[in-house]
């Protein structure tokens, strides 16, 4: 009690789009009375009976809900045993001496000593580790718990002990594999069972290089692909999993920017075609992204800055200047964005197409550029500018953070790229756009998307 459950509660359903269920609000609505008033006319055996009931109702729901449970209901076995069942927990971490100046006071039955309740503190303790699968202190915290996303400075040497049991296979590039390779070697251990080296970059994203780790692979269905490096590795990897013996696990963990804070959450998993980026891949969730902020020591600054524009698409999107904020901090803020959209739509078939603000341009002159002398960034700071521009919102944050530079491609070939991007519906054009009320994904006509594209390559 007193941890905050019932004040961030509603924050991350609202965040994952879910409803709230706040147990002991609802028990006393349901028994016509309050808590304290239960207590103290029919005692606290009584109530765990009717606790018991409406937790275990609220955890077999069919829908997916956030809901908080009071901090004495782990007491009871049949409801530790549907948490296990049925529910990912957080702990909301607080210590006692918080928590006891939250609760005192009031009318909490258990709270009305403050020796007896660090007692009670202390016996619960157990039961709370046993049944927590994160230990969490704020929003932010929950969301990236709940994708599987662990960001912590020094996570690449506790990689193993991250991670599920069975052998793992680790793909790098020979650029990371360099830096951090022997690192996340030491790491696993005797689960590492073969290393594979792919390109760098957007030459790793073909179905040559797939088809040859594919070959390559030794691994059962209890086997784990492991991914370090940046996006293209992720996105290489992860569909190699998602397709090798009809799926196996994946972890991701991620060394750039773009990496950390977009490309290895959210499960989406690809490889390029000629036609254009991305076209062949999975929906292919990894077991863990791993992101250790440390690694971002190592980038060159001209990566540092691609990166930068994914942060900046976020801060768009999220309506926050996160562009602003130390490395540390606004990895967390936009991994812990993602993975919310994510969360509420794993396939895609709505909210999270907002994450392509700006990539229906960008993917467009990748495609054009032959995926080589037009880098990601490059793309998606230029597609910022078109996106802001339809949408009638100015463009100064994007050209000042990120100052983007007209490119050199065949303006058909980027046209005929951008036609084929996956929003479209039925032949028409649809763009992710900013409007007053948050991002949208609109319908524009050709016309007008083709002339914000045209703006974008130089002559």
């Amino acid at each position: 009690m007193g941890a905050g459950k019932s004040t961030l509660g509603p924050q991350v359903a609202e965040r994952l789009g879910r409803p709230f269920i706040d147990l002991d609000r609802d028990l006393e609505q349901d028994l016509g009375t309050t808590i304290p008033e239960f207590f103290e006319q029919r005692g606290e055996k009584e109530f765990r009976l009717q606790e018991e009931s409406h937790a275990i109702a609220a955890l077999r729901l069919p829908d997916p809900a956030v809901i908080a449970l009071g901090g004495g209901a782990v007491q009871t076995p049949s409801i530790r045993n549907e948490l296990r069942d049925r529910a990912f927990t957080v702990l909301l971490e607080v210590d006692p001496d918080t928590a006891w100046q939250r609760s005192a006071g009031g009318d909490r039955p258990l709270a009305r000593d403050e020796s007896e309740f660090h007692a009670l503190y202390e016996r619960r303790r157990e039961l709370y580790d046993a049944v927590a699968e994160a230990h969490v202190y704020d929003v932010d915290d929950m969301l990236l718990a709940a994708a599987g996303v662990h960001v912590h400075t020094g996570a690449l040497e506790s990689l193993g002990s991250l991670l599920g049991g069975g052998d793992v296979a680790l793909v790098s590039d020979p650029h990371v594999g360099g830096i951090y390779g022997a690192a996340a070697q030491v790491a696993l251990g005797a689960r590492l069972a073969s290393v594979h080296e792919v390109p760098q970059g957007e030459a790793a994203k073909t179905a040559a290089v797939a088809e040859r780790l594919w070959s390559e692979l030794r691994l059962d269905r209890d086997g784990l692909i492991v991914a370090l490096g940046g996006g293209s590795t992720t996105d290489l990897a992860g569909f190699v999993a998602a397709t090798y013996l009809r799926g196996v696990p994946w972890v991701a963990v991620p060394t750039t920017i773009v990496g950390q804070v977009d490309a290895a959450i959210g499960g989406k998993t690809a490889i390029d075609l000629p036609q254009g980026k991305n076209l062949a891949g999975a929906f292919h969730w990894p077991v863990r992204a791993v992101v250790d902020p440390a690694t971002l020591a190592t980038l060159p600054e001209d990566e540092r800055r691609e990166g930068m524009a994914e942060v900046v698409k976020t801060g768009l999107l999220a309506g926050e200047p996160l562009w602003e904020l130390p490395a540390q901090e606004f990895v967390r803020r936009c991994a812990a964005f993602k993975a919310a959209v994510c969360l509420r739509d794993p396939d895609e078939h709505g909210d999270r197409a907002i994450l392509n603000l700006g990539h229906t341009f960008a993917h467009a002159l990748e495609a054009a550029a032959d995926y080589d002398g037009v880098t990601h960034g490059q793309a998606v700071a230029l597609g910022l500018l078109a996106a802001l521009r339809l949408s009638g919102r100015a463009t100064e944050v994007v050209e000042e953070v990120l100052s983007p530079k007209r490119v050199r491609v065949d303006r058909e070939r980027a046209w005929a790229a951008l036609q084929r991007d996956k929003k479209t519906r039925g032949g028409e054009l649809r763009v992710v756009l900013l409007t007053e009320e948050g991002p949208v994904v609109e319908t524009r006509p050709e016309p007008e998307v083709r002339s914000a594209l045209d703006e974008l390559i130089a002559e």
